[in-house]
């Protein structure tokens, strides 16, 4: 009897202990799988329809025909707002939200309450770090109100996460790496480093240190930009010589660079060079940094910046474009095998897309009957600035044409007693008279006047108080806000700018493609439930199921 007592007890705690052990391990979450990096890829000024246009052309290697063959194309994949400029598509794409929120309303735009141009990352207050005769460095992310993709990252892995931005532009690393970042690179002109600002460090890493020591730009200018393949090859381009283009290099291939060599450092990013050297950087940044390396998922945002200053130079239907594109193919090709060995295929996760489109140049649609021109408008700016002086006595009303949109005075108009209402009554009048100019709209009446509602709701989205302006100015269909007579440009809410691709490759994406309407803006949201962390503070994007396991 006692010594069945005694069984009896022991079996009784036996299955207590079973059971809290039950309890205490059915309590416990998991942390949740993640990939150990994650890389974001923008392609400054890559329309849409290169991923076709050049297909047959891509190599077996290369890095397009392995996102489309292996990962999910989002093939509908459109812009929500208008300028659809470099800085707003940056911090668009990694807010999950819209210039209206996100306070990047351009690159550059007129500040109501400091009444003075603002450039979008500008910041007076920190000081350049990799060169001393620059104040390229003068910049940070303090002009973006709400964080990024990056940030939450980061705040989910109680910043254990690192985060870092590399571009050709200040803008294309800062805006991505978010406020939190561990460090954002961006290219000096005048000297030819890559630098940072004391916002992240005091100094550079040794790794990035290393790498100006290398002097790639030289390196690529000696070797020159010549085509990859016989030029009666590039069936989707015009001829190499073209009067509409801006003869950067000289006026066709083989461009000899070597006379820049220790000279002009800017002309490598009008090159594919411009991309490759990125990717170097970038590839330094990942091994010095040590990102990848353990089961805390850090984050790589590349920016390429050289389509633009390409796009812009020859526009988009140029043989230059088309070798660029080509080029870049390959190149994400080697990066891609780069990141299997570094990181292990299947452990990283990519996303590709591009913060706008262009336009094709002017020149270009007329010769083939379609409509299209320039609008000079600095020198329209001019004409009214000088009529408005004879009326009122007061010089340059119009302070900026920023972003599509004039910004009067408002200081003199308040000081002179003159009511703003009449100046843009006047503009709106004088403005419709020119040929390529399709509508004038008070932005105060922007959502009473007739107007297309997807169009209205671009607009509506572009619009900050204090960061935008009095008349917002739209071009007819194929026209050009224009300094020159060469080249091209983007910015405003047709097609050509704003239908960009949108590419998903590795951990947690499934194969597939998508020809539903989605936005620029859900890539934030996406990549939030992937990784299981909160959406961006400004987010207004939503999930693309579609492309997760």
């Amino acid at each position: 009897m006692f010594l069945r007592s005694i069984l009896c007890s022991f079996l009784i705690v036996l299955l207590s202990l079973n059971a809290s052990a039950q309890a205490t391990t059915g309590s416990v979450v998991q942390r949740p799988a993640r990939p150990r990096l994650v890389v974001g890829l923008v392609l400054d000024q890559m329309r849409w329809d290169y991923l076709y246009r050049y297909a047959d052309r891509f190599s077996d290697k290369g890095g397009f025909r392995r996102m489309l063959g292996e990962g999910h194309s989002c093939e509908q994949t459109l812009i929500p707002y208008a300028p659809t400029v470099t800085a707003c598509g940056h911090s668009s794409v990694y807010t999950g939200t819209v210039p209206a929120i996100n306070g990047i309303t351009g690159n550059a735009w007129w500040d109501s309450q400091l009444h003075r141009t603002v450039y979008c990352t500008e910041d007076k207050s920190v000081s350049t770090v990799g060169s001393s005769s620059s104040n390229q460095g003068k910049m940070s992310p303090k002009n973006m109100l709400v964080t990024t993709i990056s940030d939450e990252l980061r705040l989910a892995t109680n910043f254990q996460s690192k985060v870092v931005g590399v571009a050709i532009k200040d803008r294309g690393a800062i805006l991505p790496a978010g406020h939190s970042a561990n460090g954002a690179y961006w290219y000096d002109n005048s000297t030819g480093n890559w630098i940072t600002s004391t916002y992240y460090s005091t100094e550079l890493p040794g790794w990035a240190q290393a790498f100006n020591q290398r002097k790639l730009p030289d390196s690529f200018y000696a070797a020159g930009w010549f085509l990859l393949y016989p030029a009666n090859s590039y069936k989707a381009s015009t001829a190499d010589k073209k009067s509409y283009e801006n003869a950067v290099f000289g006026e066709s291939f083989p461009y000899d660079l070597k006379k820049y060599i220790g000279k002009d450092y800017g002309k490598i990013n009008t090159s594919p060079m411009g991309n490759e050297m990125t990717l170097a950087f970038a590839k330094a940044a990942l091994v010095g940094e040590s990102l990848g390396r353990d089961e805390i998922t850090d984050l790589l945002a590349i920016s390429f910046s050289s389509p633009d200053y390409i796009g812009h130079s020859f526009g988009p239907n140029a043989i230059e474009a088309e070798d660029a594109m080509l080029r870049m193919d390959l190149a994400l090709g080697k990066f891609f095998d780069w990141l299997d060995q570094q990181v292990g295929k299947g452990s990283y996760t990519v996303f590709l897309t591009a913060d706008h489109g262009a336009a094709h140049v002017p020149e270009f649609s007329q010769e083939n009957k379609l409509p299209g021109g320039r609008v000079f408008m600095g020198k329209i700016i001019d004409r009214l600035n000088a009529s408005l002086e004879k009326t009122y006595r007061l010089k340059k009303l119009i302070v900026s044409d920023y972003n599509y949109q004039l910004h009067l005075d408002h200081v003199q108009l308040d000081s002179a007693g003159i009511n703003a209402n009449d100046i843009i009554s006047w503009l709106q009048a004088e403005m419709i008279k020119e040929p390529g100019i399709d509508r004038a709209i008070p932005l105060k009446d922007l959502n009473t006047v007739p107007l297309p509602a997807p169009v209205r709701k671009m607009l509506n989205n572009g619009y900050h108080p204090t960061r935008s302006g009095d008349l917002q100015i739209i071009l007819k269909a194929g026209y050009i806000d224009a300094y020159g007579n060469t080249g091209t440009t983007h910015g405003l809410w047709n097609p050509y700018d704003t239908h960009i691709p949108l590419l998903w490759y590795g951990w947690g994406i499934k194969k597939g493609i998508t020809h539903r309407e989605v936005y620029m803006t859900d890539i934030a949201p996406t990549l939030a439930a992937l990784l299981r962390i909160q959406m961006p503070s400004g987010n207004i994007g939503t999930v693309i199921t579609e492309v997760l396991k």
